[in-house]
């Protein structure tokens, strides 16, 4: 069936059986409602707390502690199985918490409804109720209001209306009733039709509902939002996978050590403590919570740059990013239109030059004079752009401004005694003005002089508008001061010089004027014959200078920048060339990508780097390409259109100031400044994080690993259990978790954005990390252990052993967070201030650790002795050996 924007409106009525005089009957109405239903977007149920709770019950890691509360309950370790049990529990809920985040997005998509309209039904205007609407209905619109459903337009009375949250369209879009071709159009460009969500800014008009409820354009997208998959991050992906590995590496490590136990004759409750410490030595309790908190700490510093992290985990996937796709306007540019330049029939002018000529060129005096006149925004410093009005209009009244004409004044000595305002049709606008006897200072006297050289009678007409349909009511030009006949070649030559800056993104309102006598202000269709033209004005919304800078660092980090735009190609092209983007003018349309197949999208899309004219299902489509070639996407978007490839996309990016409340729900991140340089700034955080996240786990898993090596060795050297269970998780929760805290502040390394991003499907281990663990922790464990094993064995009966390995461990540890610090760097050759968070945690650690020595209390808790000055010392040569082993491998 043809599209309503494609069929005249006699059709559009017909299939819709209703009529603009009487609109539905009350019956047709409440059988048309239950055929279609209610006008609403429907909510598809959300995923239960108890599903979510059992899923985190239901890790391996977590079934096998919980296993070892059961078996130290049973052997009457109720301490063990108490603290062991409150780590679970704190586990859990961390992992449940992170999880069980309201989805807002559908709540702030409903928001976007008006509960009542206006319409004709029975041949008489009515208010109902929104959702009552259905197919065939006459709505009646105004400025002011919010469109109730999608409805094709039969009649528009200089109607406007902002459909930015919709389709990216920067501006209000004039509407009109015309047919439009038939076939894909995109939506920005069905000027016939008016969408659910969007808001009539200006005029008035009546249109015939289309569709309803989900079948609407943001009903679309409201499915599109609910069918996205929510997929792990990178970061999640490994933690899952490094909890797996340790969960089977602990099995495994428990039945084999249980066997030989048994072998060796050992007693039952021997074997299970044993089993016990092994299942919590192999799993990092510490871990879960050590991630979180680095993770909410790197958070945290990116709200001070102006990115507010909504979901935890986008903090470290932001470290892998490899694509960013952003929108152009506000982001990549600074959303405030800028004359850039004028063109005047014998020369043209940047805007600098422009502003230095004005006041002594009568011919540039008067192109501004007649965009700050003719014109409807007014300058407002009190705003964010410190325009109210039309962006375009404000462009021409602030670079007015620049040339030394005040607003204010200008429109008290030139009042505007009549208008006839802006249409599509005409797509001018002009304005009439009395002509005063004097500049009174306001004016520079050369652009009054030269008005009055005219014949006429006090009045002058201003016009601005598109040129080509300008200049077809001009039939003279001024140039250099004198008024010529405005020939067809002139304007053939004038035409060429529009099409010219149009094709460079350029946006072109030609200006023109022509004094009246007062018997022709009541003769309005006269205002627009026989004007004299004066120029051209061109301008753009221009790219942000720290944008420019920030494309240029995202290359060198090996992050491709691609912008994806609702407006026009050329445009877009312009901007993506200033920025860096692209060096050439190529671009796909959303058009262009419908009519690819999947082969010609994957070989094409992966090589573009400018997108426009797209729908939300074309985002999506982008989207799913490059991450189908192993990308990791951030999108940014500020519109309700947006929020699908916002859910999307690995990191969802949204505007804090422009942005809707459909896309900050839908985000992961919100840019609380719009600024491109703040997505980079997270960017380099995010890889600093990622770093850190490596370091401690590095740090971490060689405790855990040379915990499993004493307790291995230790039998085998036939000692008793070199540590119990509630030492174990000691050294897991504190002496790991306390500096693997303080690790998370590490500052950059010095190469962070110079080097590519990290491959996404890389493990936890990639890069030798794994084998760096096993390494440490089989040294740390041998070093432990035979300190251990001395004491033991030395035939004095000292209980002290245990003790020392207990120590040693953690001795051994604390030199290990100072070393981890850099990876190449020897911790001589940097400031160990520049993070004196470790260094406090380090001191607060040991002072721990001594207390639990030390104090009869812990003593008994913890089942150790203290220990004698030179058994310190051993512990602290210890560590020694740990740092010049370290420094050693960093050297070679």
């Amino acid at each position: 069936m043809q599209e309503p924007h494609g069929m005249p409106i006699e059709s559009v009525l017909k299939n819709q059986s209703t009529s603009p005089d009487q609109g539905l009957s009350a019956n047709d109405a409440a059988k048309r409602l239950s055929i279609h239903g209610p006008n609403e977007l429907i909510e598809k149920g959300r995923k239960k707390a108890w599903r979510i709770l059992l899923a985190q019950v239901k890790e391996v890691m977590i079934l096998i502690l919980l296993a070892a509360v059961v078996v130290s309950a049973v052997l009457h370790e109720y301490m063990d199985a108490m603290v062991i049990f409150v780590i679970v529990v704190l586990n859990t809920l961390l992992g449940f918490w992170q999880e069980f985040k309201a989805e807002n997005a559908m709540a702030a998509l409903k928001k976007m409804t008006v509960p009542n309209v206006r319409v004709r039904r029975d041949g008489a205007e009515q208010q109902i109720s929104a959702k009552d609407l259905v197919p065939g209905d006459v709505l009646l619109i105004e400025a002011g209001n919010v469109v109730p459903a999608d409805a094709r337009l039969i009649e528009a009375v200089n109607l406007k209306v902002a459909e930015a949250a919709l389709t990216g369209e920067s501006e209000s879009v004039d509407k009109h009733t015309r047919q439009l071709p038939g076939g894909d159009i995109a939506l920005a460009d069905r000027k016939n039709m008016i969408y659910r969500g969007t808001v009539v800014t200006y005029g008035r008009g009546q249109a015939v509902v289309t569709n309803t409820g989900m079948h609407t354009e943001l009903g679309k997208i409201a499915s599109l939002l609910q069918d996205v998959e929510d997929e792990q991050t990178p970061l999640q992906r490994r933690l899952s996978n490094l909890g797996k590995s340790l969960a089977m590496a602990a099995v495994g490590l428990i039945i084999a050590v249980a066997g030989l136990m048994y072998l060796q004759g050992a007693g039952l409750k021997e074997t299970f403590m044993t089993a016990i410490s092994m299942a919590v030595a192999a799993i990092p309790e510490g871990l879960p919570a050590v991630v979180t908190i680095s993770l909410a700490l790197g958070a945290q510093q990116m709200l001070k740059k102006k990115a507010l992290i909504r979901q935890l985990p986008a903090v470290e996937t932001l470290g892998s990013v490899t694509v960013i796709c952003s929108d152009k306007t506000g982001t990549l540019t600074q959303n405030k239109m800028t004359v850039t330049g004028v063109t005047l029939p014998d020369h043209s002018y940047t805007m600098d030059e422009a502003v230095t000529k004005s006041k002594e060129d009568a011919d540039l005096g008067l192109l501004f004079l007649t965009g700050m006149l003719c014109n409807d925004a007014v300058i407002d410093e009190n705003t964010q752009n410190g325009i109210i009005g039309d962006p375009t209009e404000g462009a021409l009244v602030v670079a007015a401004r620049k040339t030394g004409l005040i607003q204010q004044d200008l429109k008290n000595l030139m009042p505007r005694v009549r208008e006839l305002p802006f249409d599509s049709d005409r797509k001018r606008m002009s304005t009439v003005h009395l002509l005063p006897a004097s500049s009174q200072g306001q004016i520079p006297d050369s652009i009054l002089f030269s008005l009055k050289q005219q014949e006429h009678t006090g009045y002058l007409v201003l016009s601005k508008g598109a040129t080509d349909g300008l200049i077809e009511v001009c039939r003279h030009i001024r140039i250099n001061g004198a008024v010529e006949l405005f020939t067809e070649q002139k304007k053939t030559q004038v035409l060429a010089e529009n099409t010219a800056m149009a094709k460079s993104g350029i946006r072109v309102l030609g200006l023109a004027f022509r004094p009246i006598e007062a018997d022709a202000l009541d003769r309005p269709e006269s205002y627009e014959q026989n004007l004299i033209f004066l120029g051209m004005a061109g301008m753009l919304d221009p790219a942000r200078p720290e944008a420019v800078k920030s494309v240029r660092i995202c290359k060198q980090a090996g992050i491709r920048t691609v912008m994806i735009t609702g407006d026009h190609p050329l445009t877009a092209v312009a901007i993506a060339r200033e920025l860096g983007l692209t060096t050439n003018d190529s671009f796909l349309t959303g058009q262009d990508i419908e009519k690819m197949s999947a082969q010609e999208r994957h070989a094409r899309i992966p090589e573009t780097s400018v997108f426009a004219r797209v729908s939300p299902e074309h985002k999506m489509i982008i989207i799913d390409v490059l991450q189908a070639h192993h990308q990791v996407v951030a999108m940014t978007g500020d519109g309700v259109n947006d929020a699908p490839a916002l859910k999307s996309a690995d990191i969802g990016v949204a505007m804090g100031i422009t942005g809707t409340d459909v896309s900050k729900e839908s985000s992961d991140m919100v840019l609380l400044d719009d600024n491109f340089a703040t997505i980079v700034a997270a960017v380099k955080e995010g890889r600093r994080i990622y770093d850190n996240i490596r370091k401690f786990v590095r740090y971490i898993l060689t405790g855990n690993t040379g915990e499993i090596v004493v307790m291995i060795v230790g039998p085998l050297l036939g000692m008793p259990l070199p540590l119990l269970p509630i030492q174990i998780l000691w050294i897991n929760l504190v002496t790991d978790g306390v500096p693997a805290i303080a690790l998370g502040f590490e500052e950059a390394e010095h190469d962070v954005m110079k080097r590519p991003p990290h491959n996404p499907g890389e493990g936890i281990f990639a890069r030798g990390l794994g084998w760096q663990i096993l390494a440490m922790g089989l040294i740390v464990g041998l070093i432990s252990v035979a300190a251990g094993y001395w004491f033991w064995n030395d035939g004095t009966g000292s209980k002290a052993w245990q003790t020392m390995v207990f120590t040693m461990l953690t001795f051994c540890q604390m030199a290990y967070a100072l070393c981890v610090r850099k990876q190449e760097q020897s911790l001589f050759t940097y400031s160990w201030f520049s993070n004196s968070i470790l260094l406090l945690a380090v001191g607060v650690t040991l002072a721990l650790q001594l207390i639990l020595i030390y104090v009869p209390f812990f003593n008994t808790v913890f089942r150790t002795t203290p220990l004698r000055w030179e058994e310190l010392g051993i512990c602290a040569a210890g560590a020694g050996v740990i740092i010049l082993i370290t420094e050693l491998k960093k050297m070679y």
